[in-house]
């Protein structure tokens, strides 16, 4: 194992050579790892280095270590190493016309952007323009700045693997959704896709107005799970692994690998939507799926709506190879772009240092505030409200403790009173688990005591 100052942070260039051994087989189930004081010693790095590289893979499954016990591989399912030669393949129900921002999900708060750092990243690229940067310029793919800067943030964050020429920019995460799945839906004689359930509905009727045929699995505390999958094979699968919408949940490593194999099996397009996984407040995020995958299966969706603002208007894609150029073409041929002077300064405020810092912050903020919501929940709502873990995320599922109770209906109860919390009902295709969704990025504490009794007065 070498290590070189140019690879990024010296935890992740160990977490990430670990990580490769076991997947390739080098490093087989139940093989003893060094002590972390003896690799620490010879790799000439500190102790608690190796100690957070350890930790980072014990949270993703790859390691097993027991109070007194040696740190050894866990046991695993093989993904597949090879790659596939196949071809590439409305509105929520209920939702007024303006819901209350006050408990709103995927909102962030807004109150915190950082405006004088993106007025001077913003202002210097307004001051400065290139010639050729006002032009047409045949970048339909986005920025080369910002395409290589984002790949140095998901990289060293999230541990994606891939080439500036993988990146492509977009103005939201449904504009990606649509192009992957019209060419991947093209040409198939059954458009099936897999999404998860409950699931991100908005995202649903894009699949569908592709053509898709969804096929809803069920997602508990360990994700989806696609072992006894329905039907045919699919064409799409739709996954938020690294924090399930809306439940929250981290897919168990088992299952990103049995999502995997499906994929390789029949050369099926992964759509991992990383939605908010930024923000995890006991433990560091577990990396993406696409950082592991090898057979160019997985196209990792991200955006800086609930990093930054929705305002901004700026997503991004990393893609399998044989998917860039026909999702830039669709792009080209719609005239789909984002604003050259924002993607300009947009990768000046991730080079410069802005976006990590800022996303410190925030995760800070917003654990007090995810801690908040859930003491006021359990203090005012507790014989009628189950929360979750609320580990992660800017949002909190709540289910019922009566299952009965029609959560729409309270829902637009709660709209009234100001409080723009969404019905659990609102993510189901099938049969549904009744509760609130909500929105915790701007919820004070005084705020959220107050919301709380107004929720169990509806209710």
């Amino acid at each position: 194992m070498v290590l070189t100052p140019e690879s990024g942070p010296l935890e992740s260039q160990i977490h990430r050579a670990i990580r490769e051994r076991v997947l390739a087989g080098q490093l087989a189930a139940g093989d003893r790892l060094p002590s972390s004081r003896a690799l620490a010693r010879a790799l000439g790095v500190a102790r608690s280095t190796i100690v957070l590289a350890y930790d980072r893979l014990r949270a993703e499954g790859f390691l097993d270590a027991r109070a007194g016990s040696a740190t050894r591989v866990a046991s695993l399912p093989a993904p597949p190493l090879h790659g596939h030669t196949a071809p590439p393949p409305s509105p929520v129900p209920g939702t007024p016309d303006i819901v209350p921002d006050a408990l709103r999900p995927g909102l962030p708060d807004l109150a915190s952007f950082p405006h004088a750092a993106w007025a001077r990243c913003l202002g210097a690229r307004a001051r400065a323009g290139r010639l050729i940067d006002l032009g047409y310029g045949g970048r339909a793919a986005g920025a080369p700045e910002l395409r290589a800067a984002i790949l140095s943030h998901v990289r060293a964050t999230r541990g994606v693997v891939a080439t500036p020429d993988q990146v492509v920019i977009v103005p939201s995460i449904r504009v990606a959704v649509e192009a992957i799945a019209r060419i991947a839906l093209s040409a198939a004689a059954d458009p099936v896709a897999w999404v998860e359930e409950p699931g991100y509905i908005p995202i649903h009727a894009i699949l569908k107005a592709a053509g898709a045929r969804l096929v809803p699995l069920p997602c508990d505390s360990e994700g989806m799970d696609v072992t006894h999958a329905p039907g045919p094979p699919p064409r799409l699968i739709c996954v938020t692994p690294s924090h399930q919408y809306p439940t929250g949940a981290d897919m168990s490593l088992r299952r990103r690998l049995a999502v995997l194999a499906h994929a390789h099996a029949s050369g099926t397009v992964v759509l991992e939507d990383d939605y908010d996984s930024e923000f995890q407040y006991d433990t560091r995020p577990v990396a993406a799926l696409q950082g592991i995958d090898r057979t160019g299966s997985v196209a990792y969706l991200g955006t800086f709506s609930k990093i930054l603002a929705p305002g901004l208007r700026v997503a991004y894609a990393v893609l399998p190879p044989r998917l860039v150029a026909p999702v830039t073409d669709f792009l080209s041929g719609r005239g789909i772009a984002v604003p050259i002077h924002l993607q300009l300064a947009l990768a000046d405020f991730i080079t410069d240092g802005h976006l990590r810092a800022h996303i410190r912050r925030m995760n800070t903020l917003y654990a007090d505030r995810m801690a908040g919501a859930l003491a006021a929940l359990h203090r005012h709502c507790d014989t009628v409200l189950i929360p979750g873990p609320g580990t992660g995320g800017l949002q909190l599922a709540a289910r019922f403790t009566d299952p009965t109770r029609d959560d729409r209906s309270i829902a637009r109860r709660l709209w009234s009173q100001g409080l723009g919390v969404r019905p659990l009902s609102d993510y189901h295709l099938g049969p549904t688990q009744p509760g609130l969704l909500l929105g915790i990025a701007s919820a004070t504490p005084e705020a959220m005591d107050r919301a709380a009794r107004v929720i169990r007065a509806c209710l």
